[in-house]
């Protein structure tokens, strides 16, 4: 491949040529006591920094960001460091997906706006790996991800936690009565044991395997633990590659394909990853100007086995484990049958060369093909007269027994309302009921929480029940499990079927038919619809209310109508 040559780089236009402008780009950087010879004819490197004192599972990219620098200054680039919105998972509200979009459009422009000749993108947490990449699509410059990676196992009495799918198990319990209040509050300090991310099967590594497989990380990249030594050789590696990717022009147009959004569908399928992959993922794909639907994403799911026994999916092994037993490049080398690896990669290489030699050191953690999970993978998607363009369930996280099933509604209207009657003894609800939570979609909630994984009410919890059909319009946290049908869409917000459910309206799941209805006469849906009128509007400026004016439906990724891929947008003039 024919190189790059200086005056070529995009940089050159800041730093290269000899009028006003440069010379006041030169001089200022010269200001900060750098030489010339340390950035012109070198490529730029914007690193994005997703770092905050409250992004706690990014905590070590301070230290990572100067990693990713050796490695660029090694190859004989120019790195600057570019921190951008960090997408707090946990203290972020309403929720961090009202987020991701904003950090996408941030990514790009940081990009577009500023001399940057290649990307180095560090996220992890669950909406900064699609934001990031989102942004780098649209931008469209030689980009690489670099993962947080998984905190450690966590440990309580001898017991070994896993982020989120212990903290729903033990306060059920701790509802239920069964743990004390003490031993609740002991778990606090030995659940998350060091930087990183969530150390489930979770969105975060979802997320983060689902773009290596795409072919935008190193190969392993995804599954080294953020506090393992591998993790800052890892970061330093990203930084040198990056720089030879510039001088080879290696733009995600020029090697991405419709085989790459497959293979990250289908490592997400075999992984029994978070349902949240599914917006995610069909919202990078439209950005580079791939297909992806819901119907691709069940056609997938239906061929491919899920063989990582991780929780909250199996009941042992967590990240770190999964990382010892080989990780992701073992992993991807065993669902090599179901992948296209001819798709190529950030290496310059093929994924199928990216995964020659890779072993598995542990057969229970990374299944045999023919020793899966289970034989499908963990996402199944639904339709029917309640969810006509399609809701989701993580059949791999569900009571089996649910997943046919036909019982009476007991309807929420928003999430406070849940909270208040939830655990009144004088709910009218069963074992073989439906809870249904409106108003918790991309614009009722707004930003789609993570409210899916709605508590089973107390009283029920008492009687031993552990699972029951849940039903909404609302995301729920990868780490969770539990009969959680999902992103039913359209949302009630906008008179989506959902919108017309009545307390005792029987409700029929049939995940073998992929089925989701509402037993209720045509005619009096349409009398409901008709009654029916908007909720009012709650929010009149700033970045909520833009959110609301372009924000598309589950089914759709909720990317911006005017974020998706189209013409490219023309390169800043310099004046």
């Amino acid at each position: 491949m024919p190189r790059k040559r200086p005056e070529e780089l995009r940089s050159h236009r800041w730093f290269g040529v000899d009028d006003l402008r440069a010379f006041g780009h030169r001089s200022r950087l010269l200001q900060t006591g750098l030489a010339e010879a340390d950035f012109r004819g070198k490529p730029v490197i914007g690193i994005i920094n997703t770092w905050s004192d409250l992004s706690v599972c990014h905590a070590h990219f301070r230290t990572r960001a100067e990693e990713v620098k050796r490695g660029v200054w090694q190859a004989g680039g120019f790195p600057v460091e570019l921190p951008a919105h960090p997408i707090t998972e946990q203290y972020q509200k309403p929720t961090s997906m009202l987020y991701r979009n904003f950090l996408a459009m941030e990514t790009e422009e940081l990009a577009r706006s500023h001399p940057c000749d290649g990307l180095v993108l560090m996220g992890g947490c669950d909406k900064t790996p699609p934001a990031l990449v989102m942004g780098a699509l649209s931008a469209n410059l030689p980009c690489v991800f670099v993962p947080a990676g998984p905190m450690l196992s966590g440990n309580w009495h001898g017991k070994k936690l896993g982020s989120g799918s212990d903290v729903w198990k033990y306060n059920a319990e701790l509802r239920a009565g069964n743990i004390t209040q003490a031993q609740w509050k002991d778990m606090e300090s030995g659940i998350a044991r060091s930087f990183g991310t969530c150390m489930t099967a979770g969105t975060a590594a979802t997320m983060m395997l689902a773009v290596e497989a795409m072919g935008l990380a190193l190969p392993g990249a995804s599954s080294i633990p953020a506090a393992d030594s591998a993790h800052p050789r890892m970061a330093t590696a990203a930084g040198r590659r990056i720089v030879d990717m510039v001088w080879e022009d290696a733009t995600p147009s020029s090697f991405l394909s419709q085989a790459s959004i497959d293979n990250a569908v289908t490592a997400t399928m075999a992984f029994g990853g978070s349902t949240n992959a599914i917006p995610h993922l069909i919202a990078m794909a439209r950005r580079g100007g791939f297909q992806l639907d819901l119907d691709r994403f069940d056609a997938i799911s239906r061929r491919t086995p899920l063989i990582a026994n991780l929780r909250p999916n199996g009941d042992t092994w967590l990240m770190e484990d999964f990382y010892y037993a080989g990780g992701a490049r073992a992993f991807l080398a065993r669902l090599a049958p179901y992948l296209d690896l001819s798709a190529r990669t950030v290496t310059g290489a093929t994924l199928g060369e990216n995964l020659a030699g890779a072993e598995c050191y542990n057969e229970d953690i990374i299944r045999p093909l023919e020793r899966p999970l289970q034989p499908e993978g963990g996402v199944a998607v639904l339709r029917g007269s309640l969810a006509p363009r399609g809701a989701v369930i993580k059949t791999s996280a569900a009571d089996p027994k649910l997943l046919t099933h036909t019982g009476p509604a007991v309807v929420f209207e928003d999430y406070n309302d849940m909270n208040a009657r939830l655990d009144d003894p004088a709910l009218e609800v069963t074992a073989d009921s439906v809870l249904v939570l409106r108003q918790a979609g991309p614009q009722g909630g707004p930003g789609m929480p993570e409210w899916g994984m709605m508590p089973i009410p107390k009283k029920l919890l008492q009687q031993g029940v552990r699972d029951m059909v849940r039903l909404s319009d609302a995301r729920m946290s990868g780490t969770s499990y539990g009969t959680c049908i999902l992103h039913v869409a359209p949302e009630s917000h906008v008179g989506g079927p959902l919108a017309l459910v009545r307390n005792g309206d029987l409700i029929r799941l049939d995940v073998p038919n992929r089925s989701l209805d509402l037993l209720v006469e045509p005619a009096e849906l349409e009398r409901r619809r008709a009654a029916w009128t908007p909720p009012p509007r709650r929010y009149a400026r700033g970045w909520t209310a833009l959110h609301l004016d372009h924000v598309r439906q589950a089914d759709e990724g909720c990317d911006f109508d005017f974020l998706e891929a189209g013409p490219p947008t023309p390169e800043p003039e310099i004046h």
